[in-house]
């Protein structure tokens, strides 16, 4: 792929856009551009190939260019482009909101619809917060998430998120603590599925409910397997004693599966793949193969029902976006369910993980590679960061695989794959191959 600034008449201007999660002065300098995209691939600007090796940004589970999305999507806009979800409806909403309770954990079936995972993160906290109001314990106002957490931009996310990136520069809400994350290297580098050291660290959270008293706390909020940290597996127990101690005291358990949510580790949701099941679920990205964006929480019915009480004519959580549940986002999720299900793509995951996990850990011994890990269909490789220049290796390589038409996810020195669920076994050893390659050339 040629990484040089496009020139010609058809070239966009790159000044306007103030790029998101991105160093826009490097970027606009040698920009990366993507034309096109249909099934595995993506097409750049001068035409290369580009084979997608992270699922756009973890969310294009049934690959790219999907026809009945589209036409499902250009029907609505031609009947109804919106309606308001405040004291109104439409009937797409009420339909998609019962298929996605079908597929969801057992007694999760109340749906609240949102725009994105970071919507979905702010909107889980507050329904947390009312859910413990609403059942007389108001005292319960401090959240607990986890180092290296990734929970979204809002500022709920960001308070209960553990990445210092994005929290240094702004204020945080206050109430909240955080657990130790679980990435150990020492113990656990290069395990295959979930690591065998570190369920002790879930009692990290017996610690911090001692100092603040667990009658304070109202949720506490993990990713299953965190993803946007680098892909960061649970040890084995750890879940586990998570939702022991939550139900010890009455604290509701959020997990964040914005990215682990439709398919991802081979069952529709991370929570069915590790059978336990929480109180509240944040999801986006898959819900709509990321054609339009949408989010969506779960909610146990159980805490949907306690705030269905008193007076009907009173709204019972004063919380909503103008675009919740928008008709358009239906009927681009209403396509997308039903690709799933017509292909069996929310457990075919189950079936790719084996050759994935060879393909990756094959990588082992390339050059500067500190660990490999993996679950499901979502992997990393951990490179060594070059002395005083974290961050570069990881980089140099997500340039020359691009120029080679592969597309990898860089997080720093850690480069993370989540390919669509449609990929095949020979595309998945091009994709490693291409990294094999890649690897060889970096110092």
């Amino acid at each position: 792929m040629n990484t040089q600034t496009p020139h010609g008449e058809n070239a966009p201007d790159l000044s306007a856009f103030w790029m998101p999660f991105t160093a826009n002065r490097q970027f606009k300098a040698n920009p990366r551009l993507l034309v096109s995209a249909k099934g595995m691939y993506y097409r750049s600007a001068d035409g290369t190939e580009v084979l997608d090796g992270c699922a756009g940004l973890w969310c294009v589970n049934a690959g790219h260019g999907r026809e009945e999305i589209a036409q499902a999507v250009g029907r609505q806009l031609e009947t109804l482009d919106f309606a308001p979800t405040f004291q109104m409806g439409h009937p797409l909403v009420f339909d998609f909101a019962a298929k996605l309770a079908k597929i969801a954990p057992a007694g999760m079936d109340r749906i609240f619809f949102t725009n994105s995972g970071s919507e979905s993160v702010d909107t889980a906290l507050k329904i947390a917060f009312a859910y413990h109001r609403a059942r007389g314990e108001g005292q319960r106002t401090r959240v607990i998430g986890r180092e290296k957490g990734y929970h979204g931009v809002g500022f709920g996310g960001i308070t209960v998120g553990g990445l210092v990136n994005n929290r240094r520069v702004f204020p945080l809400l206050p109430g909240a603590d955080h657990m130790r994350h679980t990435h150990d290297l020492a113990r656990n580098a290069f395990a295959k599925g979930q690591p065998d050291h570190g369920a002790e660290l879930a009692d990290e959270l017996d610690r911090i409910l001692n100092l603040h008293g667990p009658e304070t706390v109202a949720a506490v909020i993990v990713e299953p397997v965190s993803g946007s940290a680098g892909v960061l597996p649970p040890p084995k127990g750890y879940l586990e004693k998570l939702r022991a101690t939550c139900d010890a005291y009455g604290i509701l358990l959020i997990f964040d599966e914005v990215i682990t949510g439709f398919g991802r580790l081979g069952a529709p949701f991370a929570s069915q793949f590790f059978g336990i099941t929480p109180d509240l679920m944040t999801t986006a990205k898959g819900i709509t193969n990321g054609s339009v964006p949408m989010g969506a929480v779960f909610a146990k019915r159980a805490i949907h029902d306690t705030f269905m009480s008193g007076p009907e004519p009173l709204i019972e959580l004063f919380h909503g976006y103008t675009y919740s549940g928008h008709p358009v986002a239906c009927a681009a999720g209403l396509a997308t369910l039903e690709i799933y299900e017509r292909e069996g793509l929310l457990t075919r995951a189950a079936s790719l993980a084996p050759k994935f996990e060879a393909l990756l850990h094959g990588l082992r011994e390339a050059p500067n590679v500190i660990d490999v890990r993996n679950i499901g269909l979502m992997g990393a490789v951990e490179l060594q960061p070059r002395p005083g220049a974290a961050g570069a290796r990881g980089y140099e390589v997500l340039v020359k695989a691009l120029q080679k038409g592969l597309l990898v996810r860089a997080t720093g020195d850690i480069l993370a794959f989540s390919p669509p669920l449609i990929v095949s076994e020979a595309e998945l050893e091009k994709l490693f191959g291409i990294l094999s390659e890649v690897l060889k050339t970096i110092d």
